[in-house]
């Protein structure tokens, strides 16, 4: 497989996981991969660097090109260490993917202001601030005359694109990461950055202990039957987006098993043009209609 020979491509939240499977399709197609995790609980405490120096070795137990790195992907300074050690290590970068996040589930009414920020921080900003360092980075280049055929993929999720109780924090912060793909896509795009995001459907850490779904997402009896929600799934469509020649930018995909959908986005679904200034009765006999 060589969809992405000599690519360097960096991938945040990869020591486990969707991210763990992301890298070892990307080394397995031929991409130079930096491997970052700081080993963080799913609620983002803690952390230990052994699980991003796992994927590595086994990346290069496999013949693949990776290094290791623990460094806090939603601080500038970690970002920029990860765009270092890819220069340094391998020469260039030409993909990123946002995958680091963290969980901390509770109703609206019960959510502390740490849990707040925790979530806001471990998933909006563990995706801007790598996106930033690297756009950056990118910039110069295409400036300097060296065009870039960059790629940047985000992580959304149907949390935040459609609706999840008990999920505002993370859900407010995946539609935030959304917004910030589309709007990307059309700053960067003249530099050579593509900026596309999956929102993944799969097993994970942050689905295997939420009632009803740990249930829904559990590995099938037979070992013979399609694992529709493998987190292994999502990551060809991940790797297709990282490719050189890959021609799409601005889009947010669903993946889950062997399905990809596209989202449309926020659109109209109705407009009403009176002329004039409404009333506040002519608004409630017209919209208590519409629902």
């Amino acid at each position: 497989m060589s969809a992405l020979n000599d690519r360097v491509v960096v991938i945040t939240g990869a020591g486990r996981g969707i991210g763990r499977e992301h890298a070892l399709l990307a080394a397995a197609e031929g991409a130079k991969v930096v491997v970052n995790d700081n080993g963080a609980d799913a609620d983002g405490r803690g952390g230990d660097p052994a699980f991003a120096q796992a994927v590595a070795e086994e990346i290069r137990a496999a013949g693949g090109q990776a290094v290791a790195s623990a460094a806090d992907a939603a601080t500038l300074e970690g970002a920029r260490e990860l765009l270092e050690l890819a220069r340094g290590e391998f020469g260039a970068v030409h993909g990123l993917v946002n995958n680091a996040g963290v969980l901390r589930d509770r109703m609206f009414v019960n959510m502390s202001e740490e849990d707040w920020d925790a979530v806001i921080r471990g998933q909006l900003r563990a995706t801007f601030a790598p996106a930033r360092v690297f756009a950056e980075h990118w910039r110069n280049e295409s400036k300097a005359g060296r065009r870039p055929t960059a790629s940047v993929v985000n992580v959304p999720s149907t949390s935040g694109l459609i609706g999840a109780v008990g999920q505002s924090n993370y859900g407010a912060a995946k539609a935030g990461i959304a917004a910030l793909t589309v709007i990307l896509a059309q700053e960067l795009g003249r530099y050579g950055v593509r900026v596309n995001a999956v929102t993944p459907v799969a097993r994970t850490r942050m689905t295997e202990n939420v009632p009803g779904i740990a249930e829904m997402v559990a590995a099938p009896a037979d070992p013979e039957a399609f694992d529709v929600y493998h987190p292994g799934n999502v990551s060809p469509l991940v790797a297709w987006l990282l490719t050189e020649d890959c021609p799409v930018n601005g889009q947010v995909y669903y993946a889950k098993g062997g399905e990809i959908r596209q989202f449309a986005g926020w659109s109209y679904a109705w407009t009403v043009d009176r002329g004039a200034r409404w009333t506040v009765a002519d608004i409630d006999k017209e919209l208590r209609s519409r629902g």
